[in-house]
């Protein structure tokens, strides 16, 4: 009975976004999807299958691509979390995100913060030397309109620029 209590109590999770510290006192099963959302208005991150099936929610976790609907959000208390609302260089738009428009990479725009996110992270794994290789690690997150050859092509042209560092 006692761990049950523990499990429906609320507990204060420290989380650093997009370069702000936040508390927020939380249910100990919320997502760090529905932290961001919810708790501090950062809509961009979107909510698709909420299974980690499409890639939707996927945000930058210590440099790193993470589902962040599969994530429980006091499992990353002290980590630095990026959402889509972060990656913009003061009034600048990343460089990802300029190709995303050049490129015409999104259609209805649903899966475009999860797909820039995702982007971001492959080139910091620095895997991704091929065509076929950005395809292979962006295969998690599913573009519904058919927008793929524009997102390729605008992760491409940011990774042969070397203007994603």
């Amino acid at each position: 009975m006692e761990n049950e209590h523990q499990f429906n109590e609320l507990q204060t999770v420290r989380l650093k976004v997009n370069g702000e510290q936040h508390e927020l006192l939380l249910l100990p099963w919320v997502s760090l999807l529905d932290a961001l959302r919810e708790h501090l208005d950062l809509t961009g991150t979107k909510k698709g299958c909420d299974h980690g099936q499409c890639g939707a929610c996927t945000v930058l976790c210590d440099g790193k691509r993470i589902l962040s609907c599969l994530t429980l959000a006091v499992l990353k208390e002290g980590a630095e979390i990026t959402t889509i609302e972060g990656v913009v260089r003061g009034n600048q738009l990343h460089p990802l995100q300029q190709a995303f428009i050049d490129h015409d990479a999104f259609q209805c725009g649903y899966c475009t913060p999860g797909q820039i996110c995702s982007a971001i992270g492959l080139f910091k794994e620095g895997k991704a030397k091929t065509r076929e290789d950005v395809k292979e690690l962006m295969s998690g997150n599913l573009c519904r309109c058919g927008a793929n050859i524009g997102i390729i092509d605008a992760i491409m042209e940011v990774k042969d620029g070397g203007m994603y560092e």
